[in-house]
């Protein structure tokens, strides 16, 4: 059976019309009330990377978790709970501040604590890995994914897949990146991660975009969608195709196939559309944006090729704008780096100094820093 996307066209985050859209794509996947059973409990999992203005887009918006909530509660689901593991910040202040708590209170969605965590062991394949999980992702009995339309430093863009790296508590994920320091092994963990909590319906808010310097300093860009899938891999390969990125070039897509997570393969893709099926083709020309600011290069340098010094030249590097810099230190107090690979080696007053020798590119400096002081290239 091929994967099924549903596809929702919105212009913007007015409640009532992004709650239409939310509910006719459950009923285009089978229905809300096949998402639970009964007296079970979901959580719910945005992306709260951290505190911004709602319009920047660095996070899922409030309009659309609501929805979600809204229309699981009136499918029956009265045991609802949200929260993330953000990357600065607390969840709760987040939600308080942009009115998503407000949101969800009509419909009794507790806020949950991420900093709590369980060991979990996980088995696939032969290989074993261990995730500090969140305690309230184990103790749920199921999970709906609601992740922002962005681009991403490390793996060119994050969507459904790599959302539930919030899953993982606290300060366990900067020390995820220094045990999975390059895009395909930080790639195959991720779909390990899915495959453990294995998320019952994925969410992408992109009404509006992100673009350029994701996930957090990057610009706003209207793309005017909702996606919605039971496969991640197939929604985040049609995101792919409408910015006009390859979806090969996506590590979790390639490896998300190839693991058994999903497909990115166009011809094992159904859309689904609130006015019938569309073809991928039509609806990249009717709705993609080929001017999308995203890295649309193969990544070079994986695995044991990053160590060799000769090739560690065409890797991509974080760079910080000395104008930009307001020396807050977030950029040195993020890198997962024992001894760490940026300091402010020349004194607090100017701006943090990288030893490319230490830094392993995993871009956690440029995600968390808040001041759009970091690019990479």
């Amino acid at each position: 059976m091929k994967s099924k996307v549903a596809v929702l066209f919105s212009r913007d985050y007015e409640e009532e019309a992004v709650y239409e859209r939310i509910r006719a794509g459950f009923q285009l996947l089978g229905g809300a009330d096949t998402f639970y059973k009964e007296g079970e409990h979901l959580l719910l999992k945005p992306n709260l990377v951290r505190g911004a203005a709602v319009e920047r887009a660095v996070f899922t918006h409030p309009a659309v978790v609501t929805a979600v909530a809204r229309v699981l509660w009136e499918a029956g689901c009265k045991n609802l709970q949200c929260g993330d593991s953000c990357g600065i910040g607390q969840a709760e202040k987040i939600m308080r501040d942009s009115k998503m708590l407000s949101g969800l209170a009509p419909y009794g969605v507790k806020t949950v604590d991420f900093s709590r965590e369980q060991q979990v062991q996980y088995e696939n394949g032969g290989q074993k890995l261990e995730f500090a999980m969140a305690k309230p992702v184990c103790e749920a009995d199921g999970l709906i994914s609601i992740s922002k339309m962005k681009t991403h430093a490390l793996e060119h863009i994050t969507g459904a897949v790599k959302n539930q790296y919030g899953c993982i508590a606290g300060l366990n994920k900067a020390k995820g990146h220094t045990r999975y320091p390059n895009a395909d092994s930080f790639a195959r963990m991720l779909i390990h991660l899915n495959q453990c909590i294995s998320p019952r319906l994925y969410i992408m808010d992109g009404i509006t975009a992100m673009e350029g310097n994701g996930p957090t300093s990057g610009d706003p860009v209207p793309m005017g969608l909702l996606l919605m899938s039971r496969d991640p891999i197939a929604l985040d390969s049609t995101f792919a195709r409408l910015v006009h990125l390859n979806p090969e070039y996506v590590p979790t897509n390639v490896h998300g196939e190839t693991m058994g997570l999903g497909t990115w393969h166009t011809e094992d893709i159904e859309l689904v559309t609130e006015q019938g099926p569309i073809t991928m083709e039509n609806l990249v020309k009717t709705h993609g944006n080929p001017d999308y600011n995203v890295d649309r290069t193969r990544s070079r340098g994986s695995g044991i090729l990053s160590k060799i010094g000769f090739l560690r030249i065409f890797q991509k590097k974080p760079y910080i704008d000395p104008d930009k810099c307001r020396k807050c230190g977030i950029c040195v107090e993020s890198c997962p780096v024992d001894g760490k690979a940026l300091t402010f080696a020349k004194g607090p007053k100017t701006p943090p100094v990288y030893n490319y020798q230490k830094c392993i590119r995993c871009f956690c400096c440029q995600e968390m820093c808040p001041h759009k002081a970091i690019s990479v290239r």
